[in-house]
Formats: C-alpha cells, sequence, structure tokens
C-alpha cells in the first residue's frame, strides 16, 4: 500500500479521484477517516443481514473495492448474490480491477456516474463518503433514485462528515479531527493544504440534514450505527 504524501507539495488545483489520489487511497482513508476499519465491518456485517440468497448490493462510488471484497469474504460459498461497484473515477475503478483480479473476485465494476446508472432491483446499497461530493441540487435526487431501487426491507447504509448545528462545537470537533490526523503522521501543512484542495469540493450535512433528507424520499427510519466526531455512519430502512 503507497503512503500518502500527495499535500507535501503546494497544491494546483481542487481536490478530484484521479490517478494520484487513487494510488495512495487506500492508505489515505486508513490515516484520514477515524475508525474507517471498524465503520466497514460494521456496514458489511449490516449488508450481509440484508441480503437474501440471490440478492444485490450495490456500492455507489466504491472507489478501490476493499468494501465489497469484504462482504464477499462474509457471503457463503453457494450464495449467488450480485456485488456491483460503481465509480466514476477511471483510476479508481483501474485499482480495483487489479484487487478483484488478485482475489479471483466475482465482482462487478462500473465505470459511470451513479446519477445516470440504473442500480436494478436491490436489497443493499452502500455510499461511503460519497453523499457529500454531490452537489445539493442532486443529492435529494440521487437518494430517491436510492429510495426507489431497493426492495422492501432493503437498506441504504452511508457515511459522511458532519457538520454540528452549534459553531463553538463544530470549531472543536475539527481541532479533534486535526488532531487525530496529526497522530497518523500528517503534518500540519499537508492537513491545511488538503483542507484547501477541499474546499467548496466536500459539503457536508448535520446528522438532522442527512436524517431528514433520507426520511423525506420514504424511507421509515435512519439510525446511526456508529460516531466519532464529526464521522459519522448512518442505517436507512425501506
Amino acid at each position: 500500500m503507497k503512503t500518502d504524501t500527495l499535500f507535501t507539495k503546494p497544491i494546483s488545483k481542487q481536490f478530484e479521484f484521479d490517478a494520484d489520489v487513487a494510488a495512495v487511497f487506500d492508505d489515505m482513508l486508513s490515516r484520514s477517516v477515524p475508525f474507517y476499519k471498524e465503520s466497514q465491518q460494521l456496514t458489511a456485517r449490516f449488508c450481509l443481514n440484508a441480503l437474501s440468497h440471490g440478492g444485490r448490493i450495490v456500492d455507489l462510488g466504491c472507489s478501490t473495492a476493499s468494501l465489497l471484497l469484504q462482504i464477499e469474504r462474509g457471503m457463503s460459498a453457494s450464495d449467488k448474490s450480485a456485488l456491483i461497484g460503481i465509480d466514476n473515477s477511471h483510476a479508481m475503478i483501474e485499482h480495483a480491477r487489479k484487487k478483484i483480479e488478485a482475489y479471483q473476485s466475482k465482482i462487478l465494476l462500473v465505470e459511470g456516474d451513479i446519477l445516470d446508472y440504473n442500480f436494478g432491483v436491490t436489497r443493499a446499497i452502500v455510499c461511503n463518503y460519497t453523499l457529500q461530493f454531490i452537489r445539493p441540487m442532486m443529492r435529494e435526487t440521487l437518494v430517491q433514485k436510492i429510495y426507489d431501487s431497493l426492495e422492501e426491507g432493503g437498506v441504504f447504509i452511508f457515511s459522511e462528515k458532519v457538520l454540528s448545528e452549534n459553531s463553538t462545537l463544530n470549531k472543536q470537533l475539527i481541532d479533534c479531527y486535526y488532531d487525530y490526523k496529526k497522530a497518523q503522521g500528517y503534518s500540519e501543512y499537508e492537513i491545511v493544504q488538503k483542507r484547501e484542495a477541499l474546499e467548496n469540493v466536500l459539503i457536508p450535512y448535520t446528522v438532522d440534514e442527512n436524517s431528514a433528507m433520507v426520511k423525506k424520499s420514504g424511507f421509515v427510519s435512519c439510525d446511526i450505527l456508529f460516531q466519532w466526531a464529526n464521522f459519522a455512519t448512518f442505517i436507512a430502512c425501506k
């Protein structure tokens, strides 16, 4: 796994999921998202809980397919369920292909726009740290599409960076997160550089805003599976 050193030099553009990011993405996630491994384990578990024999799980913004591979490892050998990963980044899909070939996986990868792609009838849809990169005007449209694609009893699991409605607490949460990143080996300079690169690219909501958006589309419930400071994993049930 290649170490993330992307922001040790001055940035020249806004953040995007290009070849440079794809090459270090697994390391970036493990060091930038608190308890990423644990939230992924929970996501995989609840996806498997929702899966019926011959069902379908779709990961929107699947990046390098780590979650889908984890879900696949938890399935029985006779399970014919379909695992599908969609990402609009060619570089991410190429890295994911190398992984699934190495593991002789049956995961289907699709290079495409999640706003346009037909998900089919699904038991579970995952959207980890993806909604926050969708413009607010299109976010509700995507969540409605997700709801409409799910079977009755299906689940939508998504992780997001979240805001606090209290401005003082929000600053404290950000400070807490920056201290976490420093403990993972990122310098103050790297942290500032990445923050600037993500400005107006990553647009987070509060917990209540995420919940309200999901329930507006028709989901009967929206609960938090896991939260650390300003990072949260949600599960919505149809």
